[in-house]
């Protein structure tokens, strides 16, 4: 609200006759001696929630001693995605109006919605900015600028913490709410590879390496450039179960079906590609590992943890890891760099030994 509104607004919604909507008081928008406009918000009961619809109505002022009647002249209904839509247009129009001067604008989204940057705090300013200088268009015109390195450093440092921090929160929640979805968690991988350690750049768009093999993630490496294995699993898959008989800890079905889908896996893209991948030859995998995602180890003991890897360092080219160590993985990775200068964690990321990432 602006500093001319209330801080504090009374709103009753009452339900209507037809029992299938519920309305507010209606909001005046023009009043003049002759007319008048007013918005009626209805709220539509559905399955999935409530909509919020609106209703422009204009009424015409008609004398009816000793005082004037309202007669609607027309209205305009708008559904929740027009209301929306509406909103928006709204607030990034005023915010161009509020400046003055003809030209072009780059508005940028601070919260729900644009405005001027000096009426925010300057936090949400920031990573505002940091999102616009994310664009790789941008921080290239940067480089092209007569900035100093130590400026364009720091831009690409701040960005890639901010981006990677909110990663970490983002992936932190799914785990925390319970979410179990699996495509979830690959879009998540998807643009945050560097959670599998810096070993890995940028995933590969390509998922087919035959007719009937779809990967879930193929990873290059820094070094060799050649293509490693993410598969994932749900959070809510077993990893480990215990043998009271033996006294030692071993592989759920579901993890030893995913470790033979991945030697089938790995099978067929050394086959197919020790010399690249027919279309695509830059995509190269000699010997290639797998890395499979699977389930939850919070709250897991000491001797669950050792069992894990244990059972890893007697697996040839697969390794078995659970969501909580991936969260672990990232968290970590994110702190060894937010302890850097910022000028810094750019270039610092490229140069962590492997043996800083914990599994």
């Amino acid at each position: 609200m602006g500093s001319g509104d209330n801080d504090v607004l009374s709103v009753t919604r009452r339900e209507a006759k037809s029992g299938r909507v519920s309305y507010s008081n209606p909001v005046v928008l023009h009043d003049t001696s002759k007319r008048r406009v007013t918005l009626v918000p209805f709220y539509i009961r559905r399955s999935s929630g409530t909509e919020l619809a609106v209703k422009l109505i204009t009424h015409r002022k008609v004398p009816s001693p000793p005082t004037w009647i309202l007669m609607e002249e027309k209205s305009l209904s708008l559904d929740e995605q027009a209301s929306r839509a509406l909103l928006k247009g709204l607030k990034q129009h005023l915010a161009v109006a509020e400046s003055g001067d003809d030209g072009s604008y780059i508005l940028i989204r601070v919260s729900e919605g644009t405005a001027q940057i000096g009426k925010h705090d300057p936090k949400a300013v920031a990573g505002a900015l940091a999102k616009v200088l994310s664009r790789r268009d941008i921080m290239e015109h940067i480089g092209e600028t007569e900035l100093s390195e130590e400026l364009i450093k720091a831009f690409r440092g701040a960005i890639h913490l901010k981006e990677m921090r909110s990663a970490v929160s983002q992936l932190r929640q799914y785990l925390e709410s319970g979410e179990d979805d699996e495509q979830m968690y690959l879009r998540w991988c998807e643009h945050h590879t560097w959670a599998f350690g810096n070993a890995y750049v940028m995933r590969d768009e390509v998922r087919n390496i035959s007719p009937t093999d779809q990967l879930d993630i193929l990873l290059p490496t820094v070094i060799s450039r050649y293509r490693d294995i993410i598969e994932l699993k749900r959070p809510s898959m077993k990893v480990l179960i215990y043998d009271d008989a033996h006294r030692n800890y071993y592989f759920s079905a579901d993890v030893s079906r995913a470790i033979g889908q991945c030697h089938r896996y790995l099978d067929v893209l050394h086959e197919v590609a020790s010399q690249g991948l027919r279309d695509h030859p830059q995509v190269v995998a000699y010997h290639p590992r797998a890395t499979i995602v699977i389930g939850r180890s919070e709250g897991w003991e000491d001797s669950q943890l050792r069992a894990l890897h244990g059972l890893n360092r007697r697996l040839a080219g697969i390794a078995v890891m659970t969501y909580d160590q991936m969260l672990a993985q990232g968290e970590r990775l994110l702190e060894f760099l937010s302890s850097k200068p910022e000028t810094e964690a750019s270039d610092e990321y490229e140069a962590i030994a492997d043996d800083e990432i914990p599994f």
